[in-house]
C-alpha cells in the first residue's frame, strides 16, 4: 500500500479526484487553486530553454563516434527522421478524425489572443509564419543554437573533449532538476482540474477522456500501419517481436520508465542476431532521436488544445505545426516530464494557444502508457530493421529467438 501511495500515477489520480470534488463542492475556492498550476507551468517554461539546449547539443555532439561507416550513420539518421514524420502524421490524422477537443472550450470566444492568432493564420504564408515564430520565440533560437553547438563540438575532435565532458555532465544535472519539478505535478493537476471543473462543469472531463483515447488510438495506428510494415519489409513479424520482449514491455508499462528496460532489451536483441555495436547504437541514441510515442503525444496534445479554442486548422497551419513539431521533438528524451517540456517548447514556437492552457493536461500525463510502450517498441523495430538493411542480422539466431 505504501508503494502504491508513493507512486506518481496514484498521486495524480488522487489529485484529479480531489480537484474535481472541490470544483463541484466549492467553485469559488477552486478557482483560486489555478495558482498551483500556473506556478508549475511557469517553472517548466523557465527551465525549457536550458533543457532543450543541453539535451540537443549533447546528443548531436555525441553522434561524432557512432556507426562503423558513413552509410550506417546516414541511414540511421534518415530512418529516425522518417519515423518521426510518420508518427506525427498518425497523431495528426487520428486527432483530426476524432476531434477530442471540439467540446472543451478552454478560452472564452472572442478572446483577443485567439482572434489575433486566427487573423495571422488566415493571411500569412508558411515561410512568413515560421519567420515570425523565429523572431518572437526564444525556443526557436535555442534549438538552432543547440544544433550548431552540437555539430561544432562533434567536429572538434580531441580539442573539444573537455567541453563535451562538461556538457555530458550537465545532462545529469538537468535530469535531476526536471525530476524535482515533476514531483509537484500532482499539486499542479489538482489546481488545473479544480479550476476547470469550477468554470466549465464536470462535463469538461469528457474531452480529457477523449484526449487519452485519441493518443492510444494514434499509437495503435502507428504500430499497425508503420512498424508492422517496416519489420515486414525486413522479413520479421512484429507480433513475434512483441512476444519476445513482452516482459520488458510489461516492465515499461508498470514503471512508466522506458530506460529501465534498456539493458535487458540490448541483451535480447543481441541474442536475436543483431550486431552488438549496431544494437547499442540504435537503442541508446534512439531514446533521444527515435521517440515515436512522444511524437504522437505531442501532435495530439497540440491539436487538442487548438480544437478547444476553436482555431481553424487549415492546411497551412497543419503543415506549420508538423514542421515545428518535427524540429522541437529533437528535445524529447525518455526521462519523466520530457514530453511535457517538449510540448511547452512547441507551443512557445507556434504561439497559437495560451501556454497556460496546457495545465489541464497534467492530470492525464501519467495515463499515457502508450507513449512509453510505443517508444520502446519503435526502437526495437529500428534496431532489427537497420541490422537487416546493413546485413548485420544473424537470421539463424533470429529464427531461434523469435520462433
Amino acid at each position: 500500500m505504501l508503494r502504491v501511495v508513493r507512486s506518481g500515477l496514484a498521486q495524480l489520480m488522487l489529485a484529479v479526484v480531489l480537484g474535481s470534488l472541490l470544483g463541484v463542492w466549492k467553485p469559488s475556492l477552486a478557482i483560486e487553486m489555478k495558482a498551483f498550476s500556473d506556478l508549475f507551468i511557469a517553472a517548466v517554461r523557465l527551465i525549457t530553454p536550458v533543457v532543450m539546449f543541453v539535451l540537443i547539443a549533447s546528443s548531436v555532439a555525441g553522434l561524432r563516434g557512432y556507426g562503423t561507416s558513413l552509410k550506417l550513420g546516414l541511414s540511421t539518421v534518415g530512418y529516425w527522421q522518417l519515423m518521426s514524420l510518420l508518427s506525427l502524421v498518425c497523431g495528426l490524422s487520428v486527432t483530426l478524425l476524432l476531434q477530442p477537443g471540439a467540446d472543451m472550450p478552454m478560452l472564452e470566444q472572442g478572446n483577443p489572443h485567439t482572434a489575433a492568432t486566427a487573423d495571422l493564420i488566415s493571411v500569412s504564408h508558411l515561410p512568413t509564419l515560421l519567420a515570425a515564430a523565429f523572431g518572437h520565440s526564444i525556443i526557436f533560437k535555442v534549438l538552432l543554437a543547440a544544433l550548431v553547438a552540437g555539430l561544432l563540438l562533434g567536429l572538434s575532435g580531441d580539442k573539444g573533449i573537455r567541453l563535451r565532458q562538461m556538457l555530458d555532465d550537465s545532462v545529469g544535472l538537468v535530469f535531476r532538476v526536471m525530476r524535482f519539478i515533476i514531483r509537484f505535478a500532482p499539486l499542479a493537476a489538482f489546481g488545473a482540474i479544480a479550476f476547470t471543473i469550477s468554470v466549465y462543469g464536470a462535463a469538461a472531463t469528457i474531452p480529457l477522456a477523449k484526449f487519452v483515447a485519441t493518443a492510444y488510438a494514434a499509437s495503435l495506428l502507428y504500430i499497425l500501419a508503420v512498424l508492422t510494415l517496416a519489420l515486414g519489409l525486413s522479413g520479421v513479424s512484429l507480433w513475434r517481436l512483441v512476444g519476445y520482449i513482452k516482459e520488458e514491455l510489461f516492465l515499461v508499462a508498470s514503471t512508466g520508465s522506458s530506460v529501465a528496460a534498456l539493458p535487458r532489451l540490448i541483451d535480447k536483441l543481441e541474442a536475436a542476431g543483431c550486431n552488438s555495436k549496431l544494437a547499442r547504437l540504435t537503442l541508446t541514441t534512439g531514446y533521444t532521436f527515435n521517440l515515436n510515442g512522444s511524437n504522437i503525444y505531442l501532435m495530439v496534445a497540440v491539436l487538442f488544445l487548438a480544437q478547444s479554442i476553436h482555431i481553424e486548422l487549415n492546411a497551412q497551419l497543419l503543415l506549420t505545426i508538423l514542421l515545428v513539431s518535427l524540429l522541437t521533438s529533437l528535445s524529447a528524451t525518455s526521462v519523466a516530464g520530457s514530453a511535457f517540456i517538449t510540448l511547452t517548447a512547441t507551443l512557445g514556437v507556434l504561439q497559437i494557444v495560451p501556454l497556460e492552457s496546457i495545465g489541464i493536461l497534467i492530470g492525464v500525463e501519467r495515463m499515457m502508457k502508450c507513449r512509453s510502450l510505443t517508444n520502446v517498441l519503435g526502437n526495437c523495430v529500428a534496431c532489427l530493421t537497420l541490422a537487416s538493411w546493413h546485413n548485420e542480422l544473424d537470421r539463424q539466431k533470429l529464427a531461434q529467438a523469435l520462433g
